[in-house]
């Protein structure tokens, strides 16, 4: 198990001015940095790729489609810019070293149109997500695909909705990520959608059911925990916060108040907590 935090605590865009932030989580010992990957070229990966190296932080990314590029939308044109932009993630991946590229790869957060998915979306999702995976393949990087709750997308909101997609694709190095937020309005038993997704789970977000502290809210983490270690996972536990108002994010997390005493308190204190739990101490 790698303990890693995720910089959309602090911004959705790292610049230069966030370098300093690397030797800080380092210092409060986690494991590695999830870097945000919303514009492919809008960050200094290269800086950002060596300061982890001289930390010995290991690293994963995440990233949302943008308006205009959605794998599951009627237009072509639409569709093949999604593939198109999670290209260019994955390449940026390659540029700090991120090992994994995680979120809702499919279409924008908030994209909903009134009724559930279809056939046809699954389809162009299957086939868009293959391509994507088989660029990341050549490039060493995983992808792993998060269904959101219904209140963000309508097309994947569950762990067996996550499996049947990511069965369709058909590639070892596309996964699920499974996140506590999301799974803790979707699911009807953790323990089961756990445990049903197995070995496709190549990727996990530790997020409080208020988006702030892990371990201060009321998610169930021991039986989550337990779950996990039930189908043999060992890979990365990356707290996912979010501190303050972030417009990329703004549609979907919704957060107008203070959440936490400040973003050091949720990583330090969500680290704790992840550590205990993960160890079986409370």
């Amino acid at each position: 198990m790698k303990t890693g935090m995720n910089l959309l605590l602090w911004t959705s865009g790292a610049t230069e001015e966030h370098l300093p932030l690397i030797s800080r989580i380092k210092a409060w010992g986690f494991d590695g940095v999830e870097m945000p990957v919303f514009a492919p070229d809008g960050s200094p990966w290269t800086k950002f790729g060596s300061a982890l190296n001289d930390f010995g932080l290991g690293r994963t990314a995440a990233t949302a489609l943008p308006a205009g590029a959605n794998l599951i939308s009627e237009d072509s044109n639409e569709r093949t810019a999604g593939v198109d932009f999670l290209k260019a993630c994955i390449d940026a991946c390659v540029e700090f070293g991120a090992e994994t590229l995680c979120g809702p790869l499919y279409s924008p957060v908030g994209h909903l149109v009134g009724r559930g998915p279809n056939e046809d979306e699954f389809q162009h999702a299957t086939d868009g997500l293959r391509e994507a995976g088989e660029h990341a393949a050549a490039a060493g990087v995983a992808l792993s695909v998060e269904p959101l709750n219904r209140f963000e997308t309508y097309f994947l909101n569950c762990q067996a909705d996550a499996a049947r997609l990511v069965d369709a694709i058909g590639l070892d190095n596309v996964g699920i990520l499974y996140d506590t937020f999301h799974a803790n309005i979707e699911e009807k038993n953790l323990v089961a959608a756990i445990r049903s997704s197995g070995k496709r789970i190549n990727h996990v977000h530790i997020s409080a059911n208020d988006r702030a502290t892990p371990g201060e809210d009321h998610i169930d983490w021991e039986t989550t925990f337990t779950a996990l270690k039930s189908i043999e996972y060992d890979g990365w536990l990356t707290i996912e916060s979010f501190g303050g108002w972030l417009p990329d994010l703004a549609g979907a997390t919704c957060i107008w108040r203070t959440m936490a005493p400040s973003e050091e308190h949720v990583a330090r204190e969500g680290l704790k907590h992840v550590r205990n739990g993960w160890n079986g101490r409370t």
